[in-house]
């Protein structure tokens, strides 16, 4: 069972009451949370010079620049988040989501993009990030086409070390996104 207990039309303050089996005995838990639309976020990968593309964004919440994955909201609207979600297609959703932002954010032509994982955020928040992993692109004649309050410096291919470095020296803000690259690019050195 689920209650609304607040929406301002992108996120919504929820309460949730489920029975669960523990041990074979009925336990009902009431809990509070967040939901907002889920969102992609795309490691294009040179293979061949073993590198990924990082935009250098200003990100109005750090006050600051950040490195980050191209990528992006899925759906405009809780509404449409929700429709979808009783519809069974957010998938779907999210998969023509991936080549429409990277060709926005950095003007490249997906193909063949592939899931890499789903990033739930965890207790008491629902906000899924799915990671795809694009190995197939040509660029674009038309270019990138950001919206109005997106600020990016510029795009950068980093290797695998300076990846790695990234990461650890806190250079990439986003916590799930270096949850999600350093155990991808440990992997690809590995090989």
């Amino acid at each position: 069972m689920e209650k609304s207990l607040f929406d301002n039309g992108f996120f919504e303050f929820i309460q949730t009451e489920d029975e669960f089996q523990i041990d074979g005995k009925p336990k009902v838990v009431k809990r509070n949370m967040v939901r907002r639309p889920p969102g992609i976020r795309a490691l294009i990968v040179d293979d061949e010079n073993m590198k990924i593309l990082l935009s250098r964004e200003f990100r109005y919440e750090l006050n600051g620049w950040d490195y980050r994955l191209p990528g992006g909201k899925v759906f405009d609207s809780l509404e449409d988040y929700k429709k979808s979600i009783k519809e069974n297609t957010v998938l779907e959703h999210v998969e023509k989501t991936v080549p429409k932002e990277v060709m926005e954010e950095i003007g490249l032509i997906v193909k063949n993009p592939k899931l890499l994982k789903i990033s739930h955020d965890g207790a008491g928040v629902i906000w899924d990030l799915y990671y795809y992993e694009i190995t197939d692109y040509e660029i674009s004649k038309d270019g990138p086409k950001l919206e109005e309050d997106e600020v990016i410096e510029g795009f950068v291919w980093k290797n695998y070390d300076e990846i790695i470095d990234l990461c650890i020296q806190s250079e990439i803000h986003e916590e799930r996104t270096v949850g999600v690259l350093l155990p991808y690019v440990l992997e690809k050195k590995k090989k």
